[in-house]
């Protein structure tokens, strides 16, 4: 009897043993899961700080250079100012000097003022000429024909390819007055590339054909903007 007896509380230990050994692995493969998940958010967590960090430090970096530039570009101006060249070439006494720059390379395509402004500075007041025609191509993609025959914004924010704005004309007159002409379109502040020119004899006057085109530079917007890391 105490053999089998014996035997029966071994068999109890055992068990008991195997419990608490089971409970012991439970326990522990729990602690070690929960350490890894923990590990494993941490590390991402670390990531992530780094990356905004990075991106932090690229801002920092970007607004140090245009703070340093924008003193230099202030400096610029200031020298500009005293350019007697642009002073000469002021459409009003009380504009600054920079602005003879920015009415050379306007920031939108306006074909109905630049071809105002052929018409009434460039052609305007040279004795003994004669206009025959006038024409300026709205810019394709930037501008449309309306049906009123007005040139209206067709996409707002977009930009030509080629960020110019084509024209011809045909004036007729005497050697001076054609002369005359070539000369404005010089002296003019705008850029104004001839593409070609062709004049013929007509009895005492001659006719001159001219296919040109001014330029323009769209805006540049500078503003700061919010990005999301991930």
């Amino acid at each position: 009897m105490q053999s089998k007896g014996a035997a029966i509380r071994k068999r109890t230990q055992i068990a008991m043993a195997n419990r608490v050994m089971f409970l012991w692995v439970a326990g522990v493969s729990v602690i070690f899961g929960v350490a890894l998940v923990g590990t494993i958010f941490l590390t991402q967590m670390l990531l992530f700080n780094e990356k905004v960090l990075s991106e932090k430090n690229k801002t920092v970096a970007t607004l140090t250079a245009d703070n340093n530039n924008i003193q230099e570009l202030e400096s610029q101006i200031r020298v500009l100012d005293t350019n007697q060249a642009l002073i000469d070439s002021k459409a009003s006494s009380d504009d600054q000097a920079i602005q003879v720059i920015l009415d050379a390379l306007p920031s939108d395509a306006n074909s109905l003022a630049l071809g105002a402004s052929i018409q009434n500075k460039l052609l305007a007041g040279i004795r003994g000429l004669t206009l025959n025609s006038l024409q300026v191509d709205p810019v394709i993609g930037v501008e449309s024909l309306a049906s009123d025959t007005s040139v209206q914004d067709a996409s707002i924010g977009s930009v030509a390819s080629s960020s110019e704005i084509t024209f011809r004309f045909s004036v007729s007159g005497d050697d001076d007055a054609l002369k005359q002409v070539l000369l404005n379109l010089e002296k003019s502040i705008r850029t104004i590339d001839v593409i070609s020119l062709k004049i013929e004899g007509q009895g005492s006057t001659s006719v001159m054909s001219v296919q040109a085109r001014a330029f323009y530079e769209p805006v540049r917007v500078v503003q700061l903007r919010d990005k999301t890391v991930r």
